[in-house]
């Protein structure tokens, strides 16, 4: 199989969906690996070490035009739908029940579209979103720390406060992958955390590592609105897998907020759960909704990508193996967490959650694959 690795061009997107040492062991298996020029530069990844792995270097259109299988990391934007064919296979974030546009040029295209965030194991977890969810739970406290800054339009609050002062409060809504880490990094910053979900296993697991330096509480309407009212920082970390995130924290309870404290949305690619939040970037990541500050970057771990991208390819490695060795429709019919990872295939929607998200006709991954 030939297996395309392209630049990212979203904005400020600077990881990269293969290191070098995957690079090699795919070449290694007896695949061929197109990379475009310049893809890695933005990881501290020069084109002269995917060259020494037995990579190829090309152009972005020679890439596109000539693998079998892309690799990305973010969804394709409006300047690279051209790109999109019959019988690609691409291999990246999708989030396709937030985007309606790319989930339209996929199906127009009859591209198959393989997403990194709907790979699902049997009990639930998501294998290929967990490293970036990871690092985006890690960066939202030191985010937050740094908005509430009086120049930042913040409270002029020190999170992990000081002697004889009450340190900053933050509240984390959802305790999986994201919300865990950033309730973690928030924690080891001092400040006073809190941490809501309706999953009582996730808080116990929280409790167990933290040994109460961290209150988890049970998420339902009177527990939202009283621990939003009282935080000076509000991480959103709700997930729903493949489908949009529910809003938990409405429009009215943001405007009762203290002035000056701090909104991030980390599951703003899915939707978001806090309906004032709406998708920003890295080059202006912040707006205010009356005296509060929203941050809601749809691709934070962008912002440090030697990280993400080595995180990531550690991931996603095995799974892109499978499919260049056996192909597509083998590598599904042996792997029921892969196939879940399929959103679109020969113009058909194969997501029920993506499906019910734009309102439209669902086909199952069986009947469409053969």
């Amino acid at each position: 199989m030939i297996v395309g690795v392209v630049k990212e061009v979203k904005n400020h997107e600077y990881r990269v969906a293969l290191t070098p040492a995957g690079a090699r062991e795919l070449v290694s298996a007896g695949h061929r690996v197109l990379v475009e020029t310049g893809a890695g530069a933005g990881s501290r990844i020069d084109d002269a070490q995917y060259s020494a792995a037995g990579a190829d270097l090309a152009t972005v259109d020679d890439v596109w035009a000539t693998s079998d299988m892309v690799l990305k990391v973010k969804e394709p934007i409006e300047v690279e739908f051209r790109q999109l064919r019959e019988g690609l296979i691409l291999f990246t974030y999708l989030h396709l029940a937030a985007g309606f546009d790319v989930t339209k040029a996929l199906l127009e295209a009859g591209t198959t579209g393989v997403a990194y965030e709907t790979v699902e194991t049997p009990d639930g977890k998501l294998p290929l979103l967990a490293p970036m969810s990871e690092v985006a739970g890690r960066m939202a406290p030191q985010v937050g720390a740094s908005l509430l800054e009086k120049a930042n339009g913040g409270r002029g609050v020190l999170l992990g406060g000081v002697s004889g002062v009450h340190p900053g409060k933050v509240l984390v809504i959802g305790a999986g992958m994201a919300g865990a880490n950033a309730a973690w990094i928030a924690q080891g910053m001092e400040a006073e955390v809190t941490v809501l979900d309706k999953n009582v296993d996730r808080l116990r697991y929280i409790d167990s590592i933290h040994r109460g330096r961290i209150l988890t509480l049970i998420s339902n309407q009177t527990t939202v609105e009283e621990n939003v009212l009282e935080a000076d920082l509000v991480i959103g970390a709700v997930l729903v897998p493949g489908a949009r995130a529910p809003k938990i924290v409405s429009a009215d309870l943001v405007s009762a907020m203290k002035p000056g404290s701090v909104v991030i949305d980390i599951s703003v690619d899915q939707g978001g759960c806090i309906e004032t939040a709406h998708m920003t970037t890295h080059s202006d990541p912040t707006y205010l909704v009356g005296e509060v500050v929203h941050y809601a970057v749809g691709n934070m771990p962008g912002a440090v990508p030697h990280t993400s991208t080595y995180a990531l390819t550690n991931a996603t490695l095995p799974y892109v193996l499978d499919l260049a060795n056996r192909g597509l429709a083998q590598a599904c019919s042996r792997d029921a967490m892969l196939a879940k990872g399929i959103n679109t295939l020969k113009g058909q929607l194969v997501s029920l959650p993506v499906a019910e998200a734009h309102g439209l006709q669902f086909r199952p991954l069986s009947d469409v694959l053969g």
